[in-house]
């Protein structure tokens, strides 16, 4: 159920309402807009006489939700979630993001020109897999946390934040020192309960649409980690798998505006992983934005046929920073800034 509040109730009255929904048994997640105080009540509502609470002082409206994730929904937060980081960094307001850097960390001078040249390109964030879920369990697995340690030595030396992947519960707490945003990669996003452990941070989690997720999924599972208290969180678009095998993937660039108008979560393109082709990397970059995307993740490298993982859809820096170029432009048609 959502409360939504008069424009001018008191704090007073909020708690009111809020100490009437916990005794009807209800959990209430409150988020206050520039207009009003929304409140989401989750829980045993369905028999709930939804008039005891129109009638209490400051209340506007009340209205039960219809859709099962009810958290993620638009309606909890109709003006949208702006996900901020310490260096001010703003992820759903009015410019968009790029995340950018080499599938995997391999060493400190690759990482060092990567992040230079990110940065110098207007990138925010420098990206690197320190643990890495590789299909073949020969195939290189990440350097750990000496990866994530020497990713955040050479982010701050270059006024970068830092994304890198979470696979299990247990690197959670090893990794919070070292990474400004969590990554749950696709064939992690049912992974209930690392969710329900990364809603008990307050650190951003990336969530990625699982191969063959449905948004209705997607949006259940980032229900798990706002259900937790973390709000935090930005949903990804990074192909899902499909009888076309031109591609690693199909990416769904539909998915886009749809999550927009379904859900107040921030929204990326990753179309690295969407296409795995180094070729259609720009092209499906370019149509994200265009879509509405609110940042992109990208995979470059220095040398990048010679990666340690994913190297067929790695951009080398020199096409990085003709891409950044062109996305200025795209951002400019559709309003916003890059």
């Amino acid at each position: 159920m959502i409360v939504a509040m008069q424009e001018n109730a008191t704090d007073e009255q909020i708690d009111g309402v809020i100490g009437a929904m916990e005794e009807a048994g209800v959990h209430v997640h409150r988020t206050t807009g520039t207009i009003q105080t929304i409140l989401a009540g989750v829980g045993p509502t369905a028999g709930l006489d939804l008039a005891q609470f129109e009638v209490l002082p400051g209340v506007e409206h009340v209205h039960r939700i219809s859709s099962p994730y009810k958290l993620a929904g638009r309606a909890w937060r109709p003006e949208g979630t702006v996900v901020e980081f310490a260096n001010g960094v703003r992820i759903g307001g009015d410019q968009v993001h790029v995340m950018a850097g080499p599938c995997s960390v391999e060493s400190r001078e690759l990482l060092e020109e990567t992040a230079r040249r990110v940065k110098a390109a207007g990138g925010s964030f420098l990206r690197g897999g320190a643990f890495k879920p590789r299909s073949s369990p020969y195939a290189f697995q990440g350097l750990g946390i000496p990866g994530l340690q020497l990713m955040r030595q050479v982010a701050d030396a270059h006024g970068l934040l830092t994304i890198s992947e979470v696979m299990e519960i247990a690197q959670i707490e090893p990794m919070l020192p070292y990474v400004d945003c969590f990554q749950v990669g696709a064939r992690n996003m049912q992974n209930f309960n690392l969710l329900r452990e990364l809603g008990q941070t307050r650190k951003p989690v990336l969530l990625k649409r699982g191969m063959a997720a449905t948004l209705e999924e997607l949006l259940l599972s980032s229900e798990y980690i706002l259900s937790g208290g973390n709000y935090n969180v930005i949903l990804c678009e990074r192909g899902i798998r499909t009888y076309e095998t031109a591609t690693r993937n199909t990416m769904d660039i539909a998915a886009i505006p749809v999550l927009k108008k379904l859900s107040h979560l921030p929204v990326v393109g990753d179309p690295s992983h969407g296409t795995g082709r180094r070729d259609m990397v720009a092209p499906m970059a370019k149509a994200a934005v265009a879509a509405g995307a609110d940042a992109i993740l990208v995979e470059v490298h220095p040398n990048a046929d010679k990666a340690a993982s994913d190297a067929a859809q790695t951009l080398y820096l020199e096409q990085f920073e003709k891409l950044m170029a062109e996305l200025k432009v795209i951002a400019a048609a559709v309003g916003r800034t890059l």
